[in-house]
């Protein structure tokens, strides 16, 4: 069998490696040329892409800002997994909040803003703490700005002065007071079959993801239920098919819904060694047909990013459990350059192994993992 990328990065050269034991052949596409690529090498393949997609059984996205001229040539082929209307929810947040509201799922109190002075009546409806949010083309905290009261607002209006509020509209939030940050990884195969892998806890700095720890620690089965019956909800209403993560504020013992990915995702990378099927596997066996993979969780497992920096010791290695995934690339300021997989047999053993990563790792780039460790470490098994 083979699978089409769209997208030549970290997530497609994963998928390759998770498809060889399987027999699936990954081949990749650079969206920006219309090149087919070996997704781990990145050279060109001596193949057009009508060739490629004329000979994959299936199609499927890396990322969700694919050019919309590409995805309709897919969609046509019947074989696009998941859906262009499932990839382009992602990639616009006012269809992603258009789709929570017409499901009933919880999300923040939001309006959509085409001209900049609405930003007045979304401080009465809303309050004078914001997020404002590009509606596309921001991912990691870029396109986002914080109204945190309303004097700052004639500023606030300034910095948006120059956008085209018309072409890309702006999703404006009510800042909600939450506990801490979910995520939901899950798969739905051709046949309506799902299974979601526990909720991670994520950690973030500046607007990127550092560290996420599966299962997430003190979660409750009526919880993990919640965010299942959500994810189904999501996942059936759009069709789905493959992997879709599910970001969520967790605020007492209630979710909201905070964005959606409609592709593998960075917090489900712990999978690749603390659950028996990885994400990257589940998604290539949904969307060629084959029966879905386990999801349980192992044990307690910890995904610590590798950003902007490809300065460390790899001695980490001889860290019990731990597993280094290096994606090859230049090195440049916020750049995810890897990840670093930890398993352990508690929480309190990880927080441990994570305290002892930290001495192979330069500690401004990991403003997250002694903190994360330290916290792990209080708990008891």
């Amino acid at each position: 069998m083979r699978v089409l990328v769209y997208g030549a990065g970290q997530l497609a050269q994963m998928m390759y490696l998770a498809g060889c034991p399987l027999g699936i052949e990954v081949q990749a596409v650079e969206v920006s040329n219309d090149t087919v690529v070996h997704p781990v090498s990145k050279r060109p393949l001596d193949i057009s892409l009508a060739q490629a997609i004329e000979s994959s059984d299936a199609l499927t996205v890396e990322f969700e800002h694919v050019p919309e001229r590409l995805l309709e040539q897919a969609s046509k082929t019947e074989k696009l997994y998941p859906s262009m209307n499932a990839i382009l929810v992602g990639a616009d947040r006012v269809r992603e909040k258009r789709l929570l509201d017409a499901l009933n799922v919880p999300n923040a109190a939001h309006q959509v803003v085409t001209y900049i002075d609405e930003l007045e009546d979304c401080v009465s409806a809303l309050g004078d703490k914001l997020i404002i949010k590009a509606s596309r083309d921001g991912y990691d905290g870029y396109g986002q700005w914080r109204l945190m009261s309303e004097e700052q607002l004639p500023e606030i209006k300034q910095a948006l002065s120059n956008l085209d509020l018309k072409k890309v509209p702006l999703v404006v939030e009510a800042m909600v007071n939450f506990d801490r940050e979910l995520s939901l990884v899950g798969v739905r195969d051709k046949d309506g079959d799902i299974k979601v892998y526990p909720l991670a806890e994520n950690l973030h700095h500046q607007g990127q993801l550092h560290v996420s720890v599966a299962p997430a620690p003190f979660v409750s089965e009526a919880l993990q239920k919640k965010a299942g019956e959500i994810f189904r909800v999501l996942a059936e209403g759009m069709n789905y098919v493959g992997v879709l993560a599910v970001e969520m504020f967790q605020c007492g013992d209630e979710l909201l819904v905070n964005e959606l990915a409609p592709r593998v995702h960075n917090s489900g990378h712990w999978s690749m060694s603390g659950s028996d099927t990885s994400q990257f596997e589940n998604h290539l066996r949904a969307v060629t047909g084959l029966p879905l993979g386990d999801t349980e969780a192992r044990g307690p497992s910890a995904m610590v990013n590798i950003i902007g920096c490809s300065s460390f010791s790899r001695d980490l290695l001889k860290i019990a459990g731990c597993h280094l995934h290096w994606y090859g690339k230049t090195v440049r300021e916020k750049r995810k350059m890897g990840h670093i997989n930890v398993t352990a047999a508690s929480y309190a053993e990880l927080g441990s192994k994570l305290e002892e990563l930290g001495q192979y790792v330069p500690s401004e780039y990991f403003p997250k993992l002694g903190k994360e460790a330290r916290k792990l470490k209080q708990i008891e098994s």
